[in-house]
């Protein structure tokens, strides 16, 4: 079967087997390497990319399920001449990027949070970021890092993610 969508901005075509999971096909046939393959049970977030703009685990994703969407991944984020999305950047800067395993994972499911809720809590990014488990930093600093981005686009009057803050 020939599966078609767009890949970050790009048409992408799979022939094969459609129940072959999405993180595979990004990481093996697209070699976008930013989407971890960790858990394949969907718990862990490591594989979070989006699909239309909803984050999604791509271990958890058949490719046949994705034919007519648009799929982004870590590596799609950045927009225009930047090189990096707020987010990121924000992590950077809050030191909450350690082994960076969950990294990619942790700025898409929380990219596509902060563009839907862009007046949230700390307990609200706190309650995302259940599925999206981090095993060296901690939780507070990249709490720190989501918070502080969506400050930064407040007092700025700036768009996160698509959205006017």
């Amino acid at each position: 079967m020939t599966v078609t969508f767009q890949l970050n901005g790009e048409d992408c075509r799979f022939d094969g087997d459609p129940m072959t999971p999405l993180v595979d096909i990004l990481r093996q046939e697209r070699f976008l390497t930013g989407t971890k393959a960790v858990c394949r049970e969907g718990f862990c977030g490591a594989c979070t990319v989006h699909v239309d703009d909803e984050a999604v685990p791509s271990c958890l994703k058949p490719v046949g399920l994705v034919h007519g969407c648009a799929v982004t991944t870590i590596e799609g984020m950045s927009s225009g001449n930047q090189a990096l999305h707020p987010l990121q950047v924000n992590f950077e800067a809050a030191d909450a990027v350690q082994c960076g395993m969950c990294f990619p994972g942790m700025v898409m499911s929380l990219s596509a949070f902060v563009r839907d809720n862009p007046h949230a809590s700390r307990p609200e990014i706190k309650a995302a970021m259940v599925g999206n488990i981090c095993r060296c930093t901690g939780y507070e600093r990249i709490v720190d890092a989501v918070a502080e981005c969506l400050d930064q686009a407040r007092k700025a009057g700036q768009l996160v993610g698509g959205i006017h803050v």
